[in-house]
């Protein structure tokens, strides 16, 4: 279960080894309104993974949208439609988006996935192990004791790098550079919904800026920063988690979301800035109270 299609090509060779269900909540158009699905299909097809019952079902704007007015009805719907989908295909364990604060839509992902997680075994008895990967950290970094690492062998690695050159021509430009001897920028365009578009060089540079004041969030996103050895890629992580993941920050620093978010309101890019304290925090306890147990209904004291 991810937000964004392409992130698939992150684990492409554990596609290609377990043929998963894949569900995806965004068409990942971002603000170009390019879906970018039916590459992702291709994708899918090749590997040999199956698209699930939520496939691109939303926008990105949409899904800015819902969070800013902290629709909990609306994810709450796809948390049951996602649950009735592990329980109907016996799915034995999930692995999704990883909580890392650099995207809302991410992170709202990754609370959806453990809100059904926890439906399936209160409302069904379905036990399913919840399993995370970082979508724009290296995976070697931050492995735990109980994570899961493939290592892809010459023929695994070059299928990925062949999947990754053939889903859009940004992205062939970046991994071409990085096959003849440079960093691999990709990391970005793979994590973001407009992948297919241009960066937006001033908002961007005025994000790295915004970093300065900030080194252990700087250094948490140096490989969207400064690129990556296309090798880096050949190694997949999948890290158990809970299922709070995303929703459980003690840390009162700003999130890369945070500060980009106010660089695009400051753009003219958007109106209102999506913070963690103020609506990703209450729109995730509002979902599991309206999918799960009566104690989460309770005020939660932030």
């Amino acid at each position: 279960m991810v937000a964004h299609p392409s992130h698939e090509l992150r684990i492409h060779g554990w596609l290609e080894q377990t043929h998963p269900y894949v569900c995806i909540l965004t068409d990942g158009a971002g603000r170009s309104g390019e879906s970018r699905l039916f590459r992702t299909s291709e994708v899918l097809v090749r590997a040999g993974a199956t698209p699930g019952t939520i496939y691109g079902r939303l926008t990105d704007l949409e899904v800015y949208e819902a969070i800013l007015n902290c629709d909990a009805e609306l994810f709450a719907g796809l948390v049951e439609e996602l649950c009735a989908e592990f329980v109907s295909e016996q799915i034995e364990y999930v692995v999704g988006d990883a909580a890392e604060g650099y995207s809302v839509a991410h992170d709202i992902c990754r609370t959806m996935i453990g809100a059904a997680v926890e439906l399936a075994e209160h409302r069904y008895g379905h036990t399913i192990e919840n399993f995370d990967f970082p979508v724009v950290g290296r995976p070697e970094q931050s492995p735990n004791d109980e994570a899961i690492t493939i290592h892809l062998d010459d023929d695994a690695f070059a299928r990925k790098i062949n999947a990754a050159l053939a889903y859009s021509p940004k992205l062939a430009q970046d991994v071409e550079a990085a096959l003849g001897g440079g960093p691999f920028q990709g990391i970005r365009r793979l994590s973001e919904a407009q992948l297919a578009g241009e960066v937006d060089v001033a908002v961007s540079t005025a994000v790295l800026g915004a970093l300065e004041p900030h080194p252990k969030l700087q250094a948490r996103f140096a490989d969207i920063i400064e690129g990556v050895s296309l090798e880096a890629l050949r190694v997949e992580c999948f890290r158990r988690v809970g299922n709070d993941s995303g929703h459980d920050r003690a840390s009162r620093e700003p999130l890369f979301y945070e500060l980009y978010g106010e660089k695009l309101v400051t753009a003219g890019r958007y109106k209102k800035v999506i913070r963690y304290r103020e609506h990703m925090l209450p729109l995730a306890h509002a979902i599991r109270a309206k999918t799960e147990r009566e104690e989460f209904c309770a005020p939660y004291a932030f």
